[in-house]
């Protein structure tokens, strides 16, 4: 199930760092939606914010080392 139905999340937020580093992987992908079991809603609103987060620098491109 959805992680995001479950918690009754209407909107993904991209402020919300620590929910969003969840679904990043350790090398900076964005994981799958087959694999984070996010429904189809949510993983495009995850995306987006994901994006977003990037562009502000709240979460890194690239995996740092």
């Amino acid at each position: 199930m959805c992680k995001f139905c479950a918690d009754k999340v209407d909107l993904v937020d991209y402020k919300d760092v620590r929910r969003l580093r969840n679904f990043v992987s350790d090398r900076g992908k964005i994981i799958p939606r087959r694999i984070s079991g996010s429904c189809a809603r949510h993983q495009r609103q995850l995306t987006h914010a994901i994006k977003r987060a990037r562009t502000v620098a709240l979460l890194p491109y690239l995996a740092t080392e």
